[in-house]
């Protein structure tokens, strides 16, 4: 009678064992299409087994209590989870970078319809009103289209250069934004980790759910920046990112924002290995480092905005007489900057050129005191960089006043300051460019076409001087002078390349640099995509659900309850009419 009863609880073992495994088969299914869900699959095994021996002649008989749980398996590949991570970042660093490069070849392809090219260079460029000035500099119709296109010229340069550094406020945004992403991401692992730890301490369960969510959000992470982890005894995992502690047992150490009080760009910095009361940040990531695969550092998306982005608005002073370690560790990594610092540099080398025709320059020789046009006593010395106007041989216009306009003017100051000297002689004293104030430099956002020709054309330096043996007469060399320009090979891209080049040139070489840059880092992008999303599919063949599968199991599991259940009921008939028939 006691076998009996017993066989009563191994059926039921079976039934409640055949029911868990119905169970877990159906979370199955219902979580076929959950992002980050890993599939579980039931290890069922013999329970405790009684070893007993009746007689001598017999040989040993055991007693089995039925069949339990051995284990549930939650499937993953901690390699493929590695690689796919990896893989991960690597294509938000490339993809994200290859945006950041598209969005700039589009401000100079298309500006309201039209390349910049054709502004410099086109058949109705700025070019093409030179070649025509040259002809017949006297002629205002040729004055006025050089200060028509002199404008043009202004207008497009200015809304490029503005263009590029509203984009860099638009990636210093995005770069806000993912830090963010980044912080809220560890504190929802250290918060899965707690739930986790207590969930699995009595050693009974496991919280699968949990720890898938978990897992997800480390992938998400992953794509930001380098990943790693480990998993500590309690069920805790430990994050590292970007090679720094950033989720452990009971901290989430937090990324700051350094904001400069000057451009607004937000730095990445590590705040609990910072001292910011002494101005001591420990940035995330090092602008000079060189990015390349096998330095295994071209990775996480945010890495790739704040290099993109560059850390402030670059100029031509950035490419003027740098060797190449200053180009490298200033403008190496930032496309923005880069391109920036090119495009200005075009542009300055173009009105500085132009201007110093219109208005040339020599450098002071002797020693000059006496009164500047503001009335204060001044002294200027021949130190070998100061620089007065030419007098003698620049050109004036129909009024032949002193000193002659320049074409572009900066928003800082003038071209010159008018100092009449104690010898009784009057000097033009060449307000040269303050490398500290923008606003002093003919940088493409502190110029502007010169009011004064926008209000008349015959102030355009034209003429040669009158009295002298000469009669003021055309002044053809000037115009000359001016189409050449165009023609001379006077600019080198970078400290990379020193090929002589013309205007045009550097031009096409800009923005060929650029798509050919665009064009690898777009195909290595497409590249780490497709490995990646290879890489997640060896991954789904393990942890991801079949429908299929799971529909085989349930059939199994399904078949095994009414078995359980089948063999439930006739031990209860057999034990029915043993109680009832032998009563």
């Amino acid at each position: 009678m006691a076998n009996s009863m017993g066989s009563l609880f191994i059926g039921e073992s079976g039934l409640k064992t055949s029911q868990n495994a119905l169970n877990m088969t159906a979370n199955n299914f219902a979580n076929v299409d959950t992002k980050g869900y890993v599939r579980e699959r039931i290890l069922q095994e013999d329970r405790h087994y009684d070893t007993y021996q009746r007689t001598a002649a017999i040989g040993p008989s055991q007693t089995g209590l039925g069949v339990a749980i051995g284990d549930v398996i939650h499937a993953r590949d901690i390699f493929l989870d590695k690689l796919y991570r990896t893989q991960s970042g690597r294509s938000g660093f490339y993809s994200t970078t290859f945006e950041v490069i598209a969005e700039v070849h589009t401000l100079f392809q298309e500006l309201e319809g039209e390349a910049f090219q054709e502004t410099l260079t086109g058949e109705t460029g700025f070019w093409v009103a030179f070649q025509e000035f040259s002809k017949d500099p006297s002629n205002r119709t040729n004055q006025n289209m050089v200060i028509q296109k002199a404008s043009m010229f202004e207008n497009r340069s200015k809304a490029i250069f503005n263009g590029l550094k509203s984009y860099q406020m638009n990636l210093n945004q995005q770069v806000s934004d993912a830090i963010d992403e980044v912080n809220e991401l560890g504190n929802t692992i250290y918060e899965l980790n707690m739930q986790i730890m207590k969930i699995e301490a009595g050693g009974i369960e496991t919280a699968m759910d949990l720890r898938d969510k978990r897992d997800l959000a480390i992938d998400e992470l992953a794509s930001y920046g380098a990943v790693s982890c480990k998993e500590l005894a309690n069920g805790i995992v430990k994050v590292s990112f970007e090679h720094v502690s950033f989720v452990d047992e009971a901290h989430v150490y937090e990324i700051g924002k350094q904001v400069d009080q000057t451009t607004g760009f937000i730095t990445p910095y590590w705040q609990h290995l910072s001292n910011t009361s002494k101005g001591q940040y420990y940035k995330v990531y090092n602008s000079a480092e060189e990015i390349s695969t096998a330095n295994k550092n071209d990775v996480g998306s945010l890495k790739a905005l704040v290099f993109g982005r560059g850390d402030k608005y670059a100029n031509f002073l950035d490419l003027e007489g740098v060797s190449v370690e200053q180009y490298d560790d200033t403008l190496g990594n930032s496309v923005v900057m880069n391109i920036e610092a090119e495009f200005d540099h075009l542009v300055h080398t173009i009105v500085t050129k132009i201007n110093d025709l219109f208005a040339p320059n020599v450098t002071l020789n002797q020693t000059i005191t006496g009164t500047d046009e503001n009335g204060n006593r001044v002294t200027y010395v021949a130190d070998g960089k100061t620089k007065i106007l030419d007098t003698e041989n620049c050109y004036v216009a129909e009024d032949e006043s002193l000193p002659p306009q320049e074409l572009f003017v900066r928003t800082g100051c003038s071209r010159y300051t008018t100092v009449t000297g104690d010898d009784g002689k009057t000097y033009y004293i060449y307000n040269a460019e303050d490398p500290t104030d923008t606003a002093m430099q003919y940088t493409t956002g502190s110029i502007h076409v010169n009011p004064k020709l926008l209000e008349s054309e015959s102030l355009l330096p034209a003429y040669y001087q009158r009295g002298r043996e000469d009669n003021l007469s055309v002044a053809h060399k000037l115009g000359e002078d001016l189409a050449k320009i165009w023609e001379e090979d006077i600019m080198h891209l970078s400290p990379h390349d020193t090929t002589p080049c013309t205007f045009g040139e550097f031009y096409q070489k800009m923005v060929g640099e650029l798509a050919t840059l665009g064009d690898v880092f777009g195909s290595t992008a497409s590249g780490l995509e497709g490995t990646a999303l290879a890489t997640d599919n060896s991954r789904q063949q393990v942890i991801g659900v079949s429908s299929d599968e799971e529909l085989t199991s349930m059939i199994k599991f399904q078949n095994a309850y009414n078995a359980s259940s089948r063999f439930i009921n006739v031990i209860s008939e057999m034990l029915e009419t043993l109680i009832y028939q032998m009563g």
